[in-house]
């Protein structure tokens, strides 16, 4: 079983790699495969709805978004880690996750999802929200520990003192482990749940 890290912030040795590697370790010791991808020092565009992916099955950008696209449907499990930036994610990491979620034409249904914010001080509610809506669009179960999934602090000496942080991230790695392992048993007994075809509506009909 695998999981997939993505370190969106633009250091790859800072605060968020530091928070992301926690994990992965935590996830190896519980038999998850875990492999940690930096993209936060990418030059990934926006997505610009063009809607060439449904066509192409892929997006028209040929990045870093359809070089990891196949990483994410072989994954069972997504780990999305990002600093905050004026209260929301790391621009280069929401462009990657707009388009790594939109033009990825594999269903996302049952894969496991978490969301891992760093910052110095505040704006990590608000991050870790704007980046769980990417999981439940996708009918992606997410993991929790026993609070948010956040660390604080300057530098990743900083991190590793958060020690309260750090002890949440080991109970939530170990905590989706256990989901990503229980959804595969279930999965191979009775299959995924049944699936509707979408309805689209808006507001005016």
């Amino acid at each position: 079983m695998k999981a997939l890290l993505i370190n969106g912030s633009p250091h790859a040795n800072g605060c968020t790699a530091t928070a992301l590697g926690i994990v992965a370790k935590e996830l190896e010791k519980n038999g998850i495969e875990a492999e940690i991808v930096h993209v936060g020092n990418k030059n990934i565009r926006g997505c610009i709805a063009c809607f060439k992916c449904s066509e192409l099955g892929r997006c028209v950008f040929d990045d870093l978004v359809n070089e990891l696209a196949p990483k994410f449907e072989q994954a069972d499990a997504l780990v999305i880690g990002s600093p905050v930036y004026y209260a929301g994610l790391a621009g280069t990491m929401n462009s990657f996750l707009d388009r790594f979620f939109f033009s990825t034409p594999f269903s996302k249904r049952m894969k496991v999802g978490v969301a891992v914010v760093s910052a110095r001080r505040a704006g990590t509610t608000a991050t870790f929200d704007q980046m769980n809506k990417y999981f439940t669009i996708s009918e992606m179960p997410i993991a929790s520990g026993r609070y948010w999934n956040m660390v604080h602090g300057y530098s990743m000496e900083d991190v590793m003192r958060d020690e309260e942080g750090v002890q949440n991230l080991r109970i939530l790695a170990r905590n989706m482990a256990f989901l990503v392992k229980a959804i595969a048993a279930e999965k191979e007994k009775n299959g995924l749940p049944e699936r509707e075809e979408t309805v689209y509506t808006n507001f005016i009909r």
